[in-house]
């Protein structure tokens, strides 16, 4: 019954991104329009879930449990809540797994190619992507990495070698290593690796032209970067914030600004529209709509 009526919802709105399963609770499902099912999921069908995702073995999913999530086939995202299970004073596991949050992994393939004028001159220009949760930053970056590793021919886009560290498994969707989802035939992907560490990883192994990173915000990570921007290695990253004023205000993202790191700025918001701004903040082109 459950499975059945979050199907039909699928089928009729493709802009879900989130079905979220609380133990006792109605079944919720978010996008553009929101949906509350008058079904409950119930504690028989939080156990066969639980043994659905880890395959009756807890020890194999070890550590995706201490990151609180499992990506599944298709890329699939799932987030998880129950009770941590410490051990010296660190989260070591999960138990008893009674909250999730299924995070459909979209591709929207060519979003980002009406972009590439301001983005692509001669090379990549190191580029941060700033938005608030579902503005479409992941959907783009994944969609710049896959031109970025194939090239396009009618835009005068080389194909390059593209390192992804994807530490949260959310631009290439991994499974077991393998990419679920399309990122370039030039592609390299890092999975599950702590950012500043694999960008490091990566100048060092693979001899990036371009490293994508998501998720920016710590002194490693504009350490990592200022050693990409040296090596000659064009970054493009995503940061989490409601706007392009607030994110410079960060200690962090302000001396990465001050540095000249990034040469473009693209400030998104929820309804998929996109700023895009020069590095010293200076608008080059207003909001527009991805496509």
């Amino acid at each position: 019954m459950v499975a059945r009526s979050v199907t039909t919802i699928l089928k009729k709105d493709p802009h879900i991104e989130e079905i979220r399963l609380r133990t006792g609770q109605p079944i919720e499902l978010s996008g553009n329009k929101q949906y509350v099912l008058p079904l409950i999921f119930t504690e028989k069908e939080r156990l066969a879930f639980v043994h659905k995702l880890t395959k009756h073995s807890f020890y194999r999913l070890e550590e995706q449990l201490k990151k609180g999530y499992i990506t599944i086939e298709g890329g699939h995202r799932i987030g998880l809540a129950g009770q941590a299970v410490l051990k010296k004073g660190s989260v070591y596991s999960m138990s008893n797994l009674s909250f999730f949050n299924i995070r459909i992994a979209k591709e929207k393939k060519g979003c980002a190619h009406h972009l590439l004028p301001f983005l692509y001159e001669n090379g990549w220009q190191s580029t941060l992507l700033i938005g608030p949760p579902r503005s479409g930053k992941t959907t783009l970056l994944r969609d710049l990495a896959r031109t970025a590793a194939t090239g396009l021919t009618e835009r005068g886009v080389l194909s390059c070698k593209t390192s992804i560290v994807d530490e949260r498994s959310e631009i290439a969707g991994c499974l077991n290593g393998v990419p679920q989802l399309d990122v370039g035939k030039r592609a390299d992907v890092l999975d599950a690796c702590p950012k500043s560490e694999g960008m490091m990883m990566m100048i060092r192994s693979m001899s990036p032209d371009v490293i994508i990173v998501d998720e920016i915000g710590r002194a490693e990570d504009a350490y990592a970067m200022s050693e990409a921007l040296n090596a000659g290695i064009s970054v493009i990253a995503t940061v989490h914030a409601h706007s392009y004023e607030e994110v410079i205000r960060r200690p962090i993202i302000r001396t990465i600004k001050e540095s000249g790191l990034f040469k473009r700025y693209m400030e998104m918001n929820q309804n998929h529209e996109c700023t895009i701004r020069d590095e010293q903040g200076r608008v080059l082109k207003p909001a527009m709509a991805l496509r």
